[in-house]
């Protein structure tokens, strides 16, 4: 049997610490969501001004490049040529999340939802990045 590393809830607050400061440095208002490499979630903060529905779409997002181990907007380039890819069980197909990787494991993703998408992928892959 094999041993995997595992994101930890210290780990998880470093990344969420890393990406609000990404969103504050640029002042954007966003909610951002943490999982685990099984889709289960250690944190989700919407930042004051974020819209309500924020929240939902960056589990999503989130949930997506996790379990793809792949950045959601693969999958969203995907659906350009195969639209039957919308009926994968799995998060929300759209730029803004990020897988974590440690190590060359998929550990879990970061979602992030309240801007452009691009922003949104800039926010997560701070946090993403900040695993070391």
């Amino acid at each position: 049997m094999r041993t995997k590393p595992s994101l930890t809830l210290s780990d998880a607050q470093k990344m969420m610490a890393a990406c609000k400061a990404e969103a504050a440095k640029n002042n954007w208002n966003v909610a951002i969501a943490i999982l685990d490499e099984a889709g289960y979630i250690l944190l989700v903060e919407r930042m004051d001004g974020a819209s309500l529905t924020t929240p939902d779409v960056a589990i999503g997002k989130a949930l997506t490049a996790a379990l793809t181990r792949s950045p959601s907007k693969t999958m969203e380039e995907k659906l350009k040529d195969r639209s039957a890819f919308l009926k994968y069980p799995f998060g929300l197909p759209i730029q803004g999340g990020v897988p974590v990787l440690y190590q060359g494991e998929c550990v879990g993703g970061i979602g992030v939802s309240g801007v452009q998408s691009p922003e949104d992928e800039q926010i997560a892959q701070a946090g993403a990045n900040a695993l070391g």
